[in-house]
């Protein structure tokens, strides 16, 4: 079962009680359980446990947040880009970025949450987004290396989403992996470009965004196994397919290949190949600086959200005068009809 098939009453002179749920919710919970049990999806109009939707309306959100939030790194270099080319590709990589967003806050709201609701629980610190947004991105070397291993973990993480069981979100995440994998293939070229065909600093600039980023970029799949309060329930739901522990082995392994090819290092004295287990071992994580981070305390955390609360601030003109339009529009309709 995945969702427990009654909640018993609390123990007489409990503070709260809560009551049996009908014949009718437990049937429902039942036929929810059997789809999937049976891989099948839940459209936004099928019955769902509360709170299956409201892991839903979490997970969808703080990744929406995410690519909204991730904008802003790498806008820092759009004015920067050393040619015309790698300026096309960083504003193209950015709006993708924002279209990411608008497709996932769109796959929130057939949950019952409306955009303001989301966009006001970030701006006031509530949400969360993902950690590896409040790094400062230092030179150019860093567009590139967000590409490769930010983008690359962020694929290794939402590939399985494409078999979410919630269809709207499972949509949704089929053209944002497309566009995912162009932006990891944008910043291992770039890296490659610089690696092969650049000077001794251009060579130590990668290695060093390399240096700052790996670390961060194994945070990105969350908390170990053990310790992940969500993982567990979204596993036995199909909200995840694949364990945290298991898809940071799997872009380890990945990532260690592709570094040999680009001539980098990565900065873990304890990374190495295991043949027994046929995996890469590699060193202990840092999980206090993952806290910190998420809770508020890194590089960035207060200039993204700063940047995001002001350019919401910047276009309320843009919305009032949406509203107004389309206010006016309705108006033209209703007086033709009469």
């Amino acid at each position: 079962m995945y969702t427990q098939a009654m909640d018993l009453m609390a123990k007489e002179g409990a503070p709260s009680a809560r009551p049996l749920r009908s014949a009718e919710e437990l049937k429902l919970e039942e036929r929810f359980d059997a789809r999937i049990d049976d891989g099948g999806f839940i459209e936004a109009k099928d019955w769902m446990p509360d709170h299956y939707r409201k892991t839903l309306v979490r997970q969808i959100s703080q990744h929406a947040h995410s690519e909204i939030v991730g904008m802003l790194p790498e806008g820092n270099w759009v004015t920067r880009a050393p040619t015309l080319k790698r300026k096309a590709i960083l504003l193209a990589k950015i709006q993708d970025e924002g279209g990411h967003g608008l497709y996932l806050y769109a796959a929130a709201e057939t949950l019952g949450t409306s955009r303001d609701e989301l966009l006001g629980a970030l701006h006031s610190g509530k949400a969360k987004y993902s950690s590896i947004f409040n790094y400062p991105t230092l030179t150019w070397a860093d567009v590139g290396v967000i590409g490769w291993l930010v983008d690359g973990a962020a694929i290794m993480n939402q590939v399985p989403l494409c078999r979410c069981s919630y269809a709207p979100y499972a949509r949704a995440m089929i053209r944002i992996c497309r566009e995912e994998s162009f932006h990891q293939r944008q910043g291992y070229d770039s890296l490659l470009v610089m690696m092969q065909n650049g000077t001794e600093a251009q060579r130590a600039m990668v290695q060093d965004a390399v240096n700052r980023w790996w670390w961060p970029s194994l945070m990105m799949f969350g908390p170990p196994d053990g310790e992940s309060t969500h993982s567990a329930q979204s596993m036995r739901w199909g909200i995840k397919r694949i364990s945290n522990d298991d898809l940071r082995q799997k872009f380890v392994d990945a990532t260690v290949e592709q570094a040999k090819v680009l001539g980098v290092t990565m900065p873990d004295p304890d990374l190495k190949w295991n043949e027994e287990r046929q995996h890469c071992d590699f060193g202990a994580i840092d999980w206090d600086e993952f806290w910190r981070v998420v809770g508020g305390e890194g590089p960035c955390n207060r200039e993204r959200l700063g940047m995001r609360v002001k350019a919401w601030d910047d276009g309320a003109w843009v919305r009032e005068a949406a509203l107004a339009h389309a206010e006016k529009q309705a108006q033209r309709a209703r007086q033709a009809a009469a």
